[in-house]
């Protein structure tokens, strides 16, 4: 996603700070991290509660195997459920979700 889409997305937050990281990026509001871009795939921040919903929705939780142990590493980020995408109303369900999700975190 080009940073003009993602700052669409996530308008209903206000303007988000998009940093580079990990070969994607980091999306921000107000200093909290509340989704990452890999690969073209926008995940969003979620924690018990929030991921309960995502997986409610169809998202399944970001993970990985370990490049040395090969041990699979959850993390705390679920895809944006597909309907957001063109829902301006649904971009803004989820987007608060992952919101409230970094303030729960602390993060």
């Amino acid at each position: 996603m080009d940073p003009d889409d993602i700052q669409d997305l996530f308008r209903s937050v206000g303007p988000v700070d998009i940093r580079r990281m990990f070969g994607g990026k980091g999306i921000y509001v107000d200093g909290r991290i509340v989704a990452v871009e890999l690969r073209g795939e926008l995940m969003l921040k979620g924690d018990a509660e929030a991921g309960a919903l995502y997986e409610a929705a169809g998202s399944a939780r970001w993970a990985y195997a370990h490049a040395k142990t090969g041990k699979r590493v959850a993390m705390p980020y679920w895809p944006i459920p597909s309907g957001a995408y063109d829902d301006a109303d649904e971009a803004e369900k989820w987007v608060r979700t992952a919101l409230d999700a970094a303030i729960r975190l602390g993060g």
